[in-house]
């Protein structure tokens, strides 16, 4: 068993730039933390809005190198992380992609969410989030047999999304495969390099992600944009993707996930293969499942002009009855949206009206089940 934990930051450390910084910088971007990685948050030129509308209408480009990058190999390493993290990674075979938890052994809670890509029965390769990925490598290595091998990789890939309606146009423009199925991943070449072309994404639309060897990542990027200029691409900051995957009701870790925040509270149960005999977490979860959870995450839909943004108070007249996990305005409904966990002693009920403290003034919104706009990721 080995951990190369090269990617792990050090306290007090300068935030890490991803390999296509200069790349960034030429393009006007504005720069934001984001996990001990300094990120392009938005560019000169477009902004917010206009990066989403290109996902949502055309094809728009994230470097999501931030990303973490796992590899667990030698015999029996699919069952390995298969009683480990909890969904069951026996429901899909080689080739294919499982969004999935790493959660908490005594209490539950999120430790991170990750997609994990099968390669064979001795091959799995994790993706998890930035500022988890130390983390998640720890627990991994604490728990492996001395037959497997834990790497990790976060600093030798590069990951660039490609997401929108005109995805597999562009990356079939580059010779890329484009027809796998949804949560699946194909090998290939660009740029002299191999890389991974995986039907992932964060976005709602349909889209790709491509594992690229970081020495590679300037090259593949300017490919894309190449041949992307008969498509309308754009490039996309992390603050698009953040109001995308909002509009999407997905979670983001820290926020509608977190060590205090299980997936039975925030509905990603479906993330769960609750008929493992083990898996980290699941005698609390089992249990807080039969019992009924004390919190739910629900939408939020602004029937005024408010804005929901995350920590915000939720009321049900003069009772505060939750907390705003995530919210944003949203591009393409023009509207205040949100996700909040609102306690289950309330009462609530899809098509309730709840308030928000919007700075000291309550808006009016109303309790829903995402998505906010219909997916589009097939």
């Amino acid at each position: 068993m080995t951990d190369d934990s090269t990617g792990a930051t050090t306290p007090g450390a300068p935030p890490r730039r991803s390999p296509l910084h200069d790349r960034h910088t030429a393009l006007g971007a504005k720069f934001a933390a984001f996990g001990g990685w300094e990120m392009p948050l938005e560019y000169a030129g477009g902004g917010v809005l206009k990066e989403h509308a290109a996902v949502r209408e055309a094809v728009g480009v994230f470097d999501v190198s931030h990303l973490g990058k796992v590899r667990i190999t030698g015999p029996g390493a699919a069952d390995f992380v298969n009683a480990g993290l909890t969904n069951d990674l026996r429901r899909i075979g080689p080739g294919r992609a499982q969004y999935t938890l790493c959660c908490d052994a005594a209490t539950g809670g999120v430790v991170d969410d990750i997609i994990a890509y099968l390669h064979a029965d001795d091959h799995v390769f994790l993706v998890p989030n930035a500022a988890n990925t130390a983390e998640v490598v720890r627990r991994l290595v604490a728990a492996a047999p001395p037959t497997l091998t834990v790497t990790d990789e976060h600093l030798d890939h590069a990951v660039l999304a490609v997401q929108g309606p005109r995805s597999a146009d562009l990356l079939a423009a580059l010779d890329l495969p484009t027809g796998h199925d949804y949560m699946s991943f194909a090998a290939a070449t660009l740029a002299g390099a191999d890389l991974t072309v995986c039907r992932t994404g964060y976005t709602g639309e349909h889209g790709y992600e491509l594992v690229v060897p970081v020495g590679a990542a300037v090259a593949v990027w300017d490919a894309l944009f190449a041949a992307g200029a008969s498509y309308d691409v754009r490039a996309c900051g992390l603050g698009a993707r953040d109001t995308l995957r909002t509009e999407m009701g997905y979670p983001l870790h820290g926020q509608d996930l977190s060590l205090s925040i299980t997936p039975v509270q925030a509905r990603s149960g479906w993330a769960v293969g609750w008929d493992k005999p083990a898996f980290w977490g699941r005698d609390a979860l089992v249990a807080e499942k039969a019992a009924g959870p004390r919190r739910t995450l629900w939408g939020l839909l602004a029937l005024d002009r408010g804005i929901p943004r995350p920590h915000m108070a939720v009321h049900a007249g003069d009772t505060v009855v939750g907390e705003v996990t995530s919210g944003t305005f949203s591009p393409t409904r023009r509207v205040g949206i949100g996700l909040a966990l609102l306690d289950t002693a309330a009462g609530l009920a899809e098509g309730d009206t709840v308030e928000v403290d919007v700075r000291g003034r309550r808006s009016t919104m109303r309790v829903v089940r995402p998505p906010f706009v219909e997916p589009s990721v097939r």
